[in-house]
């Protein structure tokens, strides 16, 4: 099976029914294919060839997934990328995965304007919402995407289950993150294994609030499209009773979130007010979620199934689940692997740990990806034998249940974002008065985890908090740019100069409240 089979076949199946709700819009999966085969032939027509990348940079649904289907229809390979970026950060994806055509939104068009004619690779785009004003010398060629929704439909490429398919960026583009390369095969394996363990079917509708460019978001849009069944997406969660309206009216039979989801709807919404007859499930992936709050939600959805579940961009979106039925008795777990994924904790020479004991996980299975896009050394350093040794230490009990102790890699997790510090302290170093940083994520109530800033200034330097704030707008998208900044006159480190991170993170670390060497903003300038 091929991806875009799943759109394909799912046409063939219920060619009237709705496949795709969004801002008052229904799409049929008759129509959603049609604009995925006219997508395809524009691609083709656009000289993109089997095996190259095609960019998304679009936050309109139906738009979005015409394009990625289409993209895979004409042999290329997605490349999904945040729409709450920057030109900074999209020149350097594009440039990275050496990006040919990218199908996008007239209010993205000043990001690729920015970037000029110095990312060579890009020779098409097709934008939807173009205006007269929107054109230029840019060094590639511009069209209105409603040209290339009504080109002629063709046949899809001819694909293999061994070809690339997406490419998915884990947390920007510096300090550490990479480009996921994800084959046919490996989305094909996680999206079979996701619909038998949630028992998916055609007549499931989930609410989608997670962004498709995110592999949570990925998976349940390609778990729900493989299943006949329909997508209801708002994603837009600023305001969560209109969500918590919608699903009621749409009767939804799923909702998929990340822990700050959960604590939107639990702590600044009126969830408790609401019925909803037709749920049968909730997931929740993305980073540990607190017990309390999933005994919480299960308190105030006592019949509807929630699973707890883990996983990583490297393993196509999942690794394992929680049966809901062991919520309570197994608190803190992450379950145990989902169909067709072997999960091991093994110590650094590869052996297994006793129960109680500390360990890292280790994934097998035909989900886990192909490699990072050229980046042989770092793929070499986490596939191994066959195996994605995750970077997540764990310890398992007796009964073979799996509990997330602490991650070896220092991305924070902030909201349903993934950020890697060294990003942040790249641009903070560029400012004239820093002499170093350090980046590191705080607890939050909502977010999960903050961007806190630890600065130190240069000698002789001042420099004020909003000053920084002003110099990581103007160069990081919002969501990278730190709630807190502290001055500090020094960073802890060990004996060969690395920082210590965790020490940063304790009560008594500087920068804490009442800690010793924390330097007020007045201070510092």
């Amino acid at each position: 099976m091929l991806v875009h089979d799943y759109l394909i076949r799912s046409a063939e199946r219920f060619p009237e029914k709705t496949a795709l709700v969004h801002g008052g819009r229904r799409t049929s999966y008759s129509e959603l294919l049609s604009l995925a085969s006219s997508v395809s032939s524009w691609l083709r027509h656009a000289g993109v060839e089997k095996g190259d990348r095609v960019a998304i940079l679009n936050d309109d649904p139906r738009e979005y997934i015409s394009s990625y289907f289409g993209i895979l229809m004409a042999g290329g390979i997605v490349v999904a990328l945040n729409t709450d970026t920057s030109a900074r950060t999209l020149g350097a994806q594009i440039s990275g995965c050496g990006v040919s055509a990218a199908i996008t939104q007239a209010k993205f068009m000043g990001y690729l304007r920015d970037l000029g004619k110095g990312v060579t690779s890009l020779k098409s785009v097709a934008a939807s919402g173009l205006k007269p004003s929107d054109a230029g010398d840019e060094g590639y060629a511009l069209s209105d995407l409603k040209d290339a929704f009504v080109f002629p439909p063709g046949t899809p490429a001819r694909s293999a289950r061994a070809d690339l398919a997406q490419v998915i960026y884990t947390s920007g583009t510096t300090g550490g993150s990479s480009a996921v390369t994800l084959r046919h095969s490996n989305l094909a394996a996680n999206t079979a294994s996701i619909i038998e363990y949630l028992k998916l079917g055609e007549g499931d509708s989930v609410m989608a609030v997670l962004p498709f460019f995110y592999s949570y978001g990925n998976s349940v849009m390609l778990t729900h499209i493989a299943a006949g069944g329909r997508l209801v997406v708002n994603q837009n969660f600023l305001y969560p009773n209109l969500i918590l309206d919608q699903m009621a009216a749409e009767e939804v039979t799923g909702f998929s979130g990340v822990p700050s989801t959960y604590a939107i709807l639990l702590n600044r919404s009126a969830l408790r007010r609401y019925k909803f007859p037709a749920l049968r499930y909730m997931t929740q992936a993305g980073g540990a979620m607190p017990p309390r709050l999933a005994r919480e939600m299960k308190s105030v959805f006592p019949d509807v199934d929630f699973y707890v579940m883990y996983g990583q961009t490297e393993a196509s979106a999942r690794l394992s689940y929680l049966e809901p039925h062991e919520l309570l008795r197994k608190a803190g777990s992450v379950g145990k692997a989902i169909p067709g994924v072997l999960l091991e904790v093994l110590d650094e020479g590869g052996g297994p740990v006793g129960p109680g004991e500390t360990g890292e996980i280790v994934a097998s299975g035909e989900n886990i990806m192909a490699g990072y896009w050229r980046e042989p050394e770092k793929t070499a350093r986490v596939l191994k034998n066959g195996k994605l040794w995750t970077g997540d230490l764990a310890r398992v009990d007796e009964e073979g249940f799996i509990y997330i102790v602490s991650r070896k890699s220092d991305i924070i997790k902030c909201g349903s974002h993934r950020i890697h510090p060294a990003e942040i302290e790249e641009v903070l170093a560029e400012h004239a008065a820093v002499h170093e940083s350090a980046v590191i994520g705080v607890e939050d109530e909502i977010l999960g985890e903050a961007l806190k800033a630890l600065v130190v200034l240069k000698t002789g330097y001042q420099c004020s908090r909003n000053e920084l704030l002003q110099h990581l707008k103007a160069l990081l998208p919002s969501y990278k740019v730190p709630q807190h900044i502290d001055f500090i006159p020094e960073l802890p480190k060990t004996s060969s100069g690395k920082i210590k991170r965790a020490l940063l993170k304790t009560p008594s670390a500087p920068g804490s409240p009442g800690s010793i060497g924390q330097r007020s903003q007045k201070e510092a300038g």
